[in-house]
């Protein structure tokens, strides 16, 4: 499979896309709050040439359903590992996850530590508090739902800037691909949802980072932790953070980066992913 594909888990379609080598040791890749698998294309042929590469819709958001649960950390892990089971990959797989995207691998591992070779962790949530207003702003109760009700153009186009240094990044093409996301069946309920369940006006809660950090320390893993330095939604000083709550990690710090490092420089990117990958592997 090279183009993205519906594979039905539990009565619910979630859109997948596999690239690579089945016998290759496999990666998977999770996306952020709001986001879709599009968020990796740049890095499927990068890594797929060593890698069987799994990018997923996570349930809910992209053009994946909604879980049946109201939407909460545990239950995108739990439908991540659910995928995974359907799919048949029942190796332990080395897990990158962006944003949103990497609190889910987190959780993930927390959860089912079986599944779980190693993490990279892309501009990662639960590592502080601070975030970007427009999260803040979903995530508060009545304001919270309107706002998720329509997305209009004007919006798209300040989330697209917002995530890239590079403004041009903010293309035609990820705009309009934003907003037929976005006018995707609850996608505006799904969102206030997560938000809610991750965060309040004041920023990212406390207590499920604090929760989640105590659980996967239980289980150490191999880890690179990596981020933009000019993060405008999750500022790069949380790696500070990240090196003290899990000290075993590599760290690398992207000058002249925003919140995607996998699109805004994907050569540097996948060099650094394909070597820590490989001496993973090699362990």
């Amino acid at each position: 499979m090279s183009t993205p594909a519906y594979l039905t888990v539990d009565g619910l379609r979630n859109r997948v896309r596999v690239d690579g080598d089945p016998d290759h040791p496999p990666v998977l890749l999770l996306h952020g709050i709001g986001r879709s698998l599009e968020d990796w294309a740049p890095q499927f042929q990068r890594l797929g040439g060593a890698h069987r590469v799994i990018a997923v819709d996570l349930p809910g958001f992209g053009f994946s359903d909604r879980p049946h649960e109201p939407m909460t950390l545990p239950v995108l892990a739990r439908g991540v590992a659910d995928l995974l089971d359907t799919w048949g990959e029942r190796r332990p797989v080395h897990v990158i996850g962006n944003s949103l995207g990497g609190a889910v691998a987190l959780r993930l591992l927390a959860s089912r530590p079986e599944r779980v070779a190693s993490l990279v962790l892309v501009d990662s949530a639960a590592f502080g508090s601070e975030v970007t207003a427009l999260l803040r702003l979903l995530a508060l109760p009545r304001i919270g739902r309107i706002a998720t009700r329509r997305t209009t153009r004007a919006a798209a186009v300040l989330t697209e800037r917002a995530i890239f240094a590079d403004p041009s990044l903010a293309t035609r093409e990820r705009i309009d691909h934003a907003l037929a996301i976005a006018r995707q069946h609850d996608r505006g309920t799904v969102m206030h949802e997560t938000a809610h369940a991750l965060a309040t006006g004041r920023g990212v809660r406390a207590e499920w980072r604090a929760e989640l950090m105590a659980e996967v320390a239980a289980h150490p893993r191999p880890t690179m932790i990596v981020w933009g330095d000019r993060d405008r939604i999750l500022p790069a000083h949380h790696l500070t953070a990240a090196r003290r709550l899990i000290p075993h990690a590599e760290t690398f710090l992207f000058e002249g980066i925003g919140h995607m490092p996998q699109i805004e420089c994907p050569d540097e990117f996948a060099a650094l992913v394909l070597d820590f990958l490989a001496r993973t592997t090699n362990r």
